[in-house]
């Protein structure tokens, strides 16, 4: 079974509570209104009450209530809903005193004349034909002291009708107002939903060929305008992934093309005709070092796959920066003789990091360092900790770069001189595995050059 649409399903939900919302309130209303009449009337026959008494009071006796009933009459004159009973204690079956048409049925009355108090009560009664009366009953004394049974009640007739017609009209009006609430709810959630369109447009035009595609944020809701800034953030990081993937490939294709070409060329040249035993194993010896470059770069590629993916590197531990600085330049002390180049360590500090990654990014500065240093001068390692970060210089004199190289020395396969570094052996990704592994310590890679002055690159680690 297929899934109801978003926009159904809110829709329903919201005419649902809009509809449980009415019924409460017309149910609510209905019995705010029959206690508001059933109070209006409670407090007409408390008056006429007290205006009974009031009357009464001037009688002598009970025989003068029979003999002079207009000043009683009187008090319920004009009332048609009103009928004014007075007994005789002695005698209950027989009024002493009726006005009004009262209930059809008497035996109502007669139980409420039997439990009559001196207190004022109520209580509600319905005749034979369905006729409702509220009735209030009090025991009132005349002037010689004797007491009386009074009850006056008071027909809702009007009341019940009022209601009746309430009950109708919200009956008749409730279907209409739920359909209106209905279509109004479909309509806001329609309108709502406008800006989810949007979002299914972009998705369906962005691909891997073309991901510049962005959702617009203006007058879009709060909350779908998070989303779209989110989904705009990552449509971002994939677009500069994309872009990266596609130009790595097209530089590591470059790369390998030169050495593999050099190895095809020289097989066929070789194979063209015969030769030497000693031409053979000089052939042999120049592939075998194209071969070496080729294996060089694809050791470094997975250096750099391995260094990218934070997950794949051993838990960090408290690397002593100088320590593997020494051990760097042990490893360098050869090549440094031999150019009559010194090599100086300066200053102390500890990081968290990969011990094996720190000495590898020393490594790659310091041969780089070497490469281009000119002989008999000095490279130095300065270690230097700050308030909230440790910074390691690695400096040489030499004909340092020009300004418009610095910004691309740590990309992949860049170089200042593509000839001279290929010609040293160098694969174009010493400095990008440098850039790869800071990153990963949460660090940075920077480098300051003149031309004809001192070259420094510099580690920065956080300071933990």
């Amino acid at each position: 079974m297929k899934p109801a649409s978003l926009s159904l399903r809110l829709g329903l939900t919201v005419s649902l509570l809009g509809a449980l919302l009415v019924v409460f309130l017309a149910v609510l209303a209905y019995f705010a209104l029959t206690h508001q009449l059933n109070a209006l009337s409670r407090d007409n026959l408390e008056k006429k009450m007290e205006q009974v008494e009031h009357s009464l009071a001037l009688y002598a006796n009970v025989a003068e209530i029979s003999g002079k009933p207009h000043i009683l009459l009187d008090q319920v004159m004009g009332h048609d809903n009103l009928t004014l009973s007075i007994y005789d204690q002695n005698n209950l079956r027989t009024p002493l005193l009726k006005s009004g048409s009262g209930m059809v049925d008497p035996r109502p009355e007669l139980k409420a004349v039997r439990g009559i108090t001196e207190q004022l009560v109520y209580s509600s009664s319905t005749d034979v034909e369905g006729t409702n009366f509220l009735t209030a009953s009090k025991l009132i004394r005349v002037k010689d002291g004797t007491p009386v049974p009074v009850l006056i009640s008071i027909d809702n007739t009007h009341d019940q009708a009022l209601l009746s017609a309430y009950l109708r009209s919200t009956l008749t009006a409730l279907p209409l107002l739920l359909i209106f609430i209905g279509l109004t709810a479909w309509f806001a959630v329609q309108r709502g939903l406008i800006p989810l369109r949007e979002f299914r447009k972009v998705a369906a035009r962005v691909t891997t060929q073309d991901l510049e595609h962005r959702l617009s944020v203006v007058n879009m809701p709060q909350e779908l305008s998070e989303l779209a800034q989110g989904i705009n953030f990552m449509l971002h990081r994939l677009d500069d992934g994309v872009q990266q993937l596609s130009q790595f490939s097209d530089d590591l294709a470059h790369e390998l093309r030169t050495p593999i070409n050099n190895l095809m060329g020289k097989a066929q040249v070789t194979l063209s005709r015969e030769r030497s035993s000693e031409e053979y194993k000089d052939i042999l010896v120049s592939c075998t070092e194209e071969l070496e470059r080729v294996a060089r770069i694809v050791s470094d590629m997975l250096f750099l796959a391995q260094s990218s993916q934070s997950t794949a590197h051993a838990p960090f531990e408290w690397v002593n920066l100088e320590a593997e600085a020494q051990k760097v330049v042990e490893l360098f002390s050869l090549p440094a003789q031999d150019k009559e180049i010194k090599l100086s360590v300066v200053g102390n500090a500890r990081v968290s990091g990969d011990r094996l990654m720190i000495q590898r990014a020393i490594s790659n500065l310091l041969s780089n360092a070497l490469r281009h240093c000119p002989p008999r001068n000095t490279i130095s390692l300065v270690i230097e900790s700050g308030a909230k970060q440790v910074s390691l210089f690695v400096s040489n004199p030499g004909a340092g770069i020009e300004a418009q190289h610095l910004p691309h020395l740590f990309d992949r396969f860049y170089r200042v001189d593509s000839s001279r570094t290929r010609s040293q052996g160098s694969t174009g990704l010493g400095l990008a595995i440098v850039r790869s592994i800071m990153s990963l310590h949460q660090g940075d890679a920077q480098v300051e050059s003149q031309p004809g002055e001192l070259t420094v690159f510099r580690l920065v680690f956080p300071k933990s």
